[in-house]
């Protein structure tokens, strides 16, 4: 690595009805006032592979807590998030970096027409960056201010001879072809990367992440840096923390806003408005893709057992888009939200209180019973959307224990399960995630239920 990556450099100056089209997410919060607020660009969120809108929930509950206006901020789902293995071959519900591009450049020139701004901010995560880059790179630095990449593997996960069509091959042709020259970045747009100090599992040398253990990979921890950006270095935070931690949060409004947050924690609302989009696994594989005719019921529960309070607060099913909702709920609420769609699991998703509204809370089936699930009584998943569990770092524990299934070291799990006899189906089982506690209650298997701990945190 040449020392001109060790350094800190600075640089000049909704949800898809079909494949190639996209919906841009909204948020019906109330914007608090912050002074100058309004002049801060448009900014559009960019999620990674797999992933979806929602994973940026907080981060706009950050920066609306902040004063940003909610019709400056939105949030693009691509119809089919995961990438090629080759990107040049097309497989089923997968996407190309070309796809990639033209998904965001559609998203960017929405986001212009419905504010009238001239350029705007983009900010990415992981395989989002890639598309970002991209466009901009491929003549549209005239409508991006600013960039700001998160935990992106700009140099690759691997650096090999073998897999040239892999997006993520940093001696493949599309990586090549972003970083020739002497700056790695196009002018006119100015760029922000941040990345972990070493705990970022597509950030490593040994390729034990990628399934090649002892293998070098020909990537360091200084991989997401590049020359002629600003190269920020935020601690031990993980892949997803490098986007969706208060750390990175902070450094996303500076560089956007051009001054420090006024606030990191999230102002809560009197009152909270929720909805979003179902969306499947056609053929096993994650999309955006809707999925209607779902039923979605919200009930609120006690923070202590898990156990529903009444009836129902909400009951609906998704629309052709894969639209549900909306609910009005408390933002003191602790929930059970139940996702009940044909061919799927029947899946009991319990939260934490929502502080502030949203329009992307998505939800996806839980994965199918597998042969590891025969003879459990109930199945008990803890999920981490925005981040990994990190042992030592991390206080983890699913039903008073550290869970066995999560690696130590370099944070790489984000789901820990728990299976339980059928003597044990229907009782309480604590999640707890260091100030983030969740009970949830054990839903019976043989009625291909499966419940979901969710953290929000």
């Amino acid at each position: 690595m040449s020392l001109s990556r060790r350094t800190i450099l600075k640089g000049a100056g909704t949800l898809p009805l079909a494949a190639g089209s996209f919906r841009l997410a909204a948020f019906a919060q109330t914007p608090l006032s912050a002074p100058g607020a309004a002049q801060v660009p448009p900014v559009l969120f960019v999620h990674g592979n797999g992933d979806h809108a929602a994973l940026w929930i907080t981060t706009l509950w950050r920066m609306e807590s902040n004063g940003v206006p909610r019709d400056r901020m939105f949030a693009i789902n691509f119809t089919d998030p995961l990438a090629r293995t080759d990107d040049s071959v097309a497989q089923p519900n997968r996407s190309s970096t070309e796809d990639q591009r033209r998904e965001l450049g559609d998203a960017i020139k929405e986001l212009k027409r419905r504010t009238g701004a001239s350029r705007v901010a983009l900010v990415g995560n992981s395989r989002g960056g890639n598309a970002i880059r991209s466009y901009i790179k491929n003549g549209g630095a005239g409508d991006v201010s600013h960039a700001v990449l998160c935990g992106v593997p700009n140099h690759g996960v691997y650096d090999w001879d073998d897999g040239l069509g892999g997006e993520f091959n940093g001696r493949g042709s599309f990586l090549r072809g972003l970083n020739e020259g002497e700056s790695e970045v196009t002018p006119g747009t100015s760029f922000l990367t941040l990345r972990s100090d070493g705990i970022d599992k597509y950030a490593q040398e040994d390729g034990r992440f990628v399934a090649k253990p002892g293998t070098p990979t020909g990537i360091t921890a200084e991989g997401p840096a590049l020359k002629g950006a600003t190269n920020l270095v935020l601690g031990a935070v993980d892949h997803r923390e490098t986007a969706f931690s208060p750390r990175a949060f902070r450094e996303i409004y500076k560089f956007i806003a051009g001054r420090e947050p006024d606030r990191i924690a999230i102002t809560p609302e009197a009152q909270v408005k929720l909805s979003g989009h179902v969306t499947g696994t056609p053929g096993g594989v994650q999309t955006n893709r809707p999925v209607a005719g779902a039923a979605v019921e919200i009930y609120r529960v006690s923070p202590d057992t898990g156990e529903r309070i009444g009836g129902a607060i909400h009951a609906s099913q998704s629309a052709e888009d894969g639209r549900w909702g909306p609910a009005e709920v408390d933002p003191s609420w602790y929930l059970e939200i139940v996702l009940t769609s044909a061919g799927s699991t029947t899946t009991h998703f319990y939260r934490s209180p929502f502080p502030r509204s949203s329009d992307i809370v998505h939800l996806r089936a839980a994965r199918p019973l597998g042969p590891t699930d025969a003879g459990a009584g109930a199945i008990v998943l803890m999920s981490r959307l925005r981040g990994y569990f990190g042992l030592p770092r991390d206080v983890v524990l699913l039903d008073g224990k550290e869970p066995a299934d999560v690696k130590p070291g370099v944070p790489t799990d984000s789901v820990t399960t728990l299976r339980l006899s059928t003597a044990e189906t229907g009782r309480a089982v604590v999640a707890l995630f260091n100030q983030e506690r969740i009970v949830a209650r054990a839903w019976p298997a043989s009625e291909n239920r499966m419940t979901v701990a969710e953290l929000t945190y």
